[in-house]
């Protein structure tokens, strides 16, 4: 049976759901200080300030749908460098080559811009970027922004 609750709840000890406005429930902010998110993002704040948040992410990625839009913008604004590691991989045209966007000018602008600004160039073919980011970014504790055309698993980078 589900049973929905309207102010949340909380997992006590990894083991016991109390609802939010239960009698003797935990204090909220000590809470939430604790998750293993809040962590992370505290980690990651330069601002000094968690009610104002200010995150340094450790690596970029994005594909060639996105990253061609991305870079542009990043040279409109003054780039010399890429200031982290960035990723630039080049699997969402080829996916979608019947009736999709076969477009290799955006795979060439994109090795120009991992040469010129220092970026990692993942040629056709060789990793969607999920896979990508999975295997050759992650790392515990660690936070990567990355952009998507259709992905709603933001959180997880």
């Amino acid at each position: 049976m589900i049973t929905l609750q309207q102010q949340g709840a909380y997992l006590l000890d990894g083991k016991k759901m109390v609802s939010a406005d239960a009698v003797g429930m935990p204090d909220k902010k000590k809470s939430r200080n604790g998750t293993m998110a809040y962590q992370i993002i505290n980690a990651h704040n330069v601002s000094g300030d968690a009610e104002k948040l200010n995150l340094k992410f450790d690596a970029l990625v994005s594909h060639d749908i996105t990253y061609v839009g991305i870079i542009q913008t990043a040279r409109a604004s003054g780039l010399t460098e890429f200031p982290l590691p960035y990723a630039l991989t080049n699997c969402h045209n080829s996916l979608c080559a019947v009736g999709g966007t076969i477009n290799e000018d955006d795979h060439i602008f994109g090795l120009s811009a991992a040469k010129k600004y220092g970026g990692i160039y993942v040629p056709v073919n060789q990793a969607v970027i999920h896979q990508y980011a999975r295997e050759a970014m992650v790392k515990c504790g660690g936070m990567i922004l990355g952009s998507d055309s259709h992905t709603r698993f933001g959180a997880y980078w």
